[in-house]
């Protein structure tokens, strides 16, 4: 993988932006690779226009940002102008094409982000495997001759990186679809607090829980793409100081379950943050268990899906993703006081968190419990309902606390990848992505 920042040096020094969008469509058109897979619609033609235009303008000292002419992928679930905006569906096929790009795409355009197609994701987001029974499901770049899942729901996004078919890749976070695809892959996702980057041109899963954020090889990278998204000045991303850096483990909930591979990952982890300076300390986090009992009917995510979805599951129920459909009929479970009571009970659970985890610079656990599970061992509902819930624990949090979360790969070179989440507070994402840029020089992968 390659990072934004050494491809625009690379730009920089004379290198074309046209070169790069033929090696990466010609990777995706690979008919041994995985592009089918990754990619719903390719923007071949666009991307060639748009790369010889920004080649023309950096020629003449004119390009937009530093970044311009690096191809990008873009999640099914935003509305590109002149597309259909299928949302990983059937459903949606025959839907009059957008005319206009969601603000998010908008913004990359202008600051010369050229996207080059559209990435492959679980059914309307409403998953954390990846898994899409219409359109195929992408191979985890690791062992990829078993087939592992890619993670969900952004599921080609962190395989467009890996397999150099985009250098960045615009994705949707409502209970950790960037956070889970980075950790399952080995790429480093971003979920920014929620109100940081504008939702609309996404199609929604929960209007509450639902953030816009970037998948890439570094940290770095993420920092540079966020800002774009967010709509701020770009800037060189300073390392938070890692001596005296005060994080806490939670020992409620996030460490149940863990599998060896993830536990091993994760102490050598912190381990390397200790001797680096940085104060951990364990703390329990009762709170954590509240979660569960709070979201007993299904959470937010069901019913504001549910709100979304029942005209068109009056109409094309057959055609969903049966175990889409059960979790979003799971909002018929709710009525108008139910989903008051939710609302008013995130709003209390966030006022005390806020105040429990104050004194500390970042929370830190494993991205997800397991490594990337295999496909053919989810054939059975019962083995995918598990393994779903499973996974989307963690990352869950963050999004039901609306605040900011990253995940970084910690484990060794060679082995599954394994992803660290830190979780920051509430509008606190530049410092967020500070600290993870300064943990990431101590526990990126190495070699034995």
């Amino acid at each position: 993988m390659q990072s934004l920042t050494k491809i625009a040096a690379d730009l920089a020094a004379g290198a074309k932006s046209r070169g790069l969008i033929e090696e990466c469509l010609a990777r995706i058109s690979d008919p041994a690779g995985e592009g089918k897979r990754v990619f719903l619609k390719v923007h071949a033609e666009a991307a060639l226009a748009a790369a010889d235009y920004y080649d023309h303008l950096r020629a003449r000292g004119a390009a937009p940002s530093r970044f311009a002419g690096i191809p990008v992928s873009i999640k099914d679930l935003f509305d590109i102008a002149g597309d259909v905006t299928t949302a990983g569906s059937t459903v949606l096929r025959d839907a009059p094409p957008t005319k206009h790009d969601a603000p998010a795409v908008a913004r990359l355009r202008a600051a010369g982000f050229i996207p080059i197609g559209r990435s492959n994701m679980t059914e309307f987001a409403f998953s954390g495997l990846g898994i899409n029974p219409h359109y195929d499901t992408p191979r985890n770049p690791y062992d990829r001759k078993t087939g592992r899942v890619p993670g969900g729901s952004s599921a080609g996004a962190p395989v467009s990186i890996i397999d150099g078919m985009a250098f960045g890749a615009l994705g949707t976070d409502t209970g950790g679809s960037c956070r889970i695809p980075a950790a399952f892959c080995g790429v480093v996702g971003f979920k920014p607090t929620a109100h940081r980057v504008p939702t609309a041109g996404a199609f929604p899963l929960s209007t509450s829980l639902d953030s816009i954020g970037p998948l890439a090889a570094t940290v770095a990278c993420c920092a540079a793409l966020d800002a774009v998204l967010a709509g701020e000045q770009a800037a060189d991303l300073p390392l938070f100081p890692l001596e005296g850096l005060r994080m806490a483990v939670p020992q409620t909930m996030v460490l149940d379950g863990v599998e060896p591979a993830v536990a091993q990952a994760f102490e050598t982890a912190l381990a390397a943050l200790r001797k680096a300076g940085a104060r951990i300390v364990d703390i329990l986090l009762r709170e954590l268990d509240e979660i569960p009992r709070i979201n007993a009917k299904g959470g937010l995510s069901a019913a504001e899906s549910w709100a979304i979805h029942r005209a068109l599951i009056a109409k094309y129920e057959k055609q969903y993703d049966p175990r889409v459909l059960v979790r979003i009929l799971r909002g018929k479970e709710q009525d108008a006081a139910d989903y008051i009571d939710l609302v008013n009970a995130r709003a209390d659970y966030i006022k005390r968190m806020a105040a429990i985890t104050a004194p500390y610079d970042a929370l830190v656990m494993p991205t997800t419990p397991v490594i990337a599970p295999r496909i053919a061992d989810l054939a059975a509902d019962e083995a995918y309902r598990h393994v779903n819930a499973a996974v989307l624990r963690n990352p869950s949090i963050v999004n039901f606390l609306d605040r900011c979360s990253i995940s970084l790969p910690c484990h060794r070179a060679g082995d599954a990848p394994v992803g660290l989440m830190l979780i920051g507070e509430h509008g606190a994402d530049r410092k967020l992505l500070s600290i993870a840029a300064a943990i990431e020089k101590a526990v990126s992968p190495t070699q034995a």
